[in-house]
């Protein structure tokens, strides 16, 4: 397992962006790829980016698509991902996410989590 740390999340008005930030732990950050995730109020948690360990490749939920983006620095251990034009139905509490070797879109295939950080959309 790796160790994660998100950061960035906070209150923001409709149309608002925000920059997400996951920091992890070790030197082999390159080993794994990684997965953004959310959850709001009485739902279920939900994919909505992942990234290759290469940053070659990566995917969004449909809901995400053309606002948020997801990048990786592997010399700073850092996946990011950038939020734009807000809504707020993206109000939840966002997790990164660690799995070996394989991108997935799938929470049950990750094995390292972090602890989360709220972001919330205000109308």
């Amino acid at each position: 397992q790796v160790q994660l740390v998100e950061s960035g999340g906070g209150l923001v008005q409709a149309g608002g962006s925000l920059r997400l930030s996951c920091a992890a732990s070790g030197r082999t950050f390159n080993v794994y790829a990684m997965g953004w995730f959310r959850q709001a109020p009485g739902k279920e948690r939900e994919f909505i980016a992942a990234i290759a360990r290469s940053a070659g490749t990566t995917q969004y939920a449909d809901s995400v698509k053309g606002r948020f983006t997801v990048s990786r620095d592997n010399a700073k251990n850092t996946v990011y991902l950038q939020m734009t034009s807000l809504k707020p139905d993206d109000t939840a509490v966002y997790y990164c996410a660690a799995r070996l070797w394989v991108i997935s879109t799938f929470s049950s295939e990750y094995n390292s989590w972090g602890q989360g950080t709220q972001v919330t959309v205000s109308s």
